[in-house]
């Protein structure tokens, strides 16, 4: 069940806090909001704006409403094999720390670390997005995005080998458009604020572009292109974590599904009639498109499970969904509350490295991702629980 906060505003989150609702409010109150603005069950406070909202605007942008890391999202395969197949690799003197090895030393981990050599289909896909909206300015902006393509960063990006209610296992990952990206928001708010710099605004993270314009039109080429090498970085990655996993397992894997979706991104959407709006602009930051059919990836903490859902193309939820179990600690609260004792325990039977750098990714510093579930049983149907026998997370 959904709640009316003000007429502008509606929230599917059960969990909500007084600062992150305030936030919310605050975002509702711009005048290009229509019909009214979401929180998904996973809504947190966002640096800029909320983390799980949806915003829908006509005439206007706001680049905060989708954030500093374009194109962020999920992408997700599962295998022809088993977990009782995986035991056996396992029981043949082959522990799945030789396949978490082998995926770190294959795949760049950390915020700053790139790619040190390009393989050729990590060629081949910076080929093609320089025939996709590409600019030179992202040249200078970021001059080495083409060795960032197929590295995953840091924070809550991860790798996942899972198994599904069915024993099927599942290659999971979670990265965006990397350093890129970030670097491309930043110039593009930093212009917002510009050109907001003598209007009234609630806060001026709510800066906004306005349709009809240059740096209206700059920065939608731009979050596109973002949006695109975020696509590619996370197929770049995932062909070689199917890679990795096919040397472990000594034979080829067959993509029985495959599943790319965003979850911080803008799409340009027609208004059903009955709403007498021209088209809108829907902004999902933290959240992923859940109309009728589509299928989405809905990852849980480190340590709990994850989710392969399809939408039911909710219009008042504005056909979207959770983008994952939201942040209940901050990063700097979550260090200081939990210890690495603590951890170990909640990462029981899980392959990882073991590392205390993780203390602020611990599973009790987001939101218990059986309830964004359930809250959100109206916006999607649940095809797949899935939980992971190995994780690597970027540092």
């Amino acid at each position: 069940m959904y709640e009316t906060i003000n007429p502008k505003l509606m929230s599917w989150a059960s969990i909500l806090d007084d600062k992150t609702r305030a936030q919310a409010i605050e975002t509702s109150t711009m005048d290009f909001i229509h019909p009214h603005m979401v929180l998904m069950p996973d809504a947190h406070l966002g640096l800029g704006s909320t983390v799980g909202s949806v915003v829908p605007t006509v005439g206007a942008v706001m680049p905060a409403c989708v954030g500093v890391d374009i194109g962020c999202g999920m992408i997700a395969v599962r295998t022809q094999f088993t977990y009782a197949q995986v035991l056996r690799v396992i029981d043949n003197d082959q522990p799945l720390s030789y396949l978490r090895n082998s995926i770190e030393r294959a795949i760049p981990l950390s915020a700053g670390n790139y790619n040190t050599v390009v393989t050729e289909t990590a060629r081949r896909r910076t080929e093609s997005l320089m025939l996709y909206n590409y600019d030179e300015h992202i040249d200078a902006i970021a001059p080495s995005w083409r060795l960032q393509l197929g590295s995953l960063g840091s924070g809550n990006h991860f790798i996942e080998v899972t198994v599904d209610e069915n024993s099927d296992v599942w290659l999971f990952l979670h990265s965006g458009s990397r350093g890129v990206g970030n670097r491309l928001a930043q110039h593009h708010i930093r212009i917002a604020k510009n050109e907001c710099a003598d209007r009234a605004l609630p806060n001026p993270d709510l800066a906004y572009l306005t349709e009809g314009t240059d740096v209206f039109d700059n920065y939608m080429r731009d979050l596109q292109w973002a949006q695109h090498f975020a696509l590619l970085n996370r197929a770049e990655m995932m062909d070689r974590v199917v890679s990795c996993f096919e040397n472990y397992m000594s034979d080829d894997v067959e993509r029985l599904e495959e599943i790319n979706c965003h979850h911080n991104y803008t799409e340009h959407r027609a208004v059903p009639g009955a709403w007498r709006l021209p088209d809108m602009w829907l902004s999902r930051k933290g959240a992923i498109d859940a109309s009728v059919g589509v299928r989405g990836l809905i990852p849980g903490s480190m340590g709990t499970a994850s989710y392969v859902v399809t939408g039911l193309g909710n219009e008042l939820a504005l056909w979207s969904a959770p983008h994952g179990a939201g942040r209940v600690f901050s990063r700097t609260a979550a260090r200081k509350q939990f210890n690495i004792e603590h951890l170990q325990e909640a990462m029981a039977g899980i392959e990882w490295s073991g590392s205390d750098a993780f203390l602020d990714e611990h599973p009790l510093a987001y939101k218990d991702v059986d309830i964004v579930l359930h809250d959100a049983r109206e916006l999607v149907d649940v095809d797949h629980e899935l939980h992971q026998i190995l994780n690597v997370k970027g540092n």
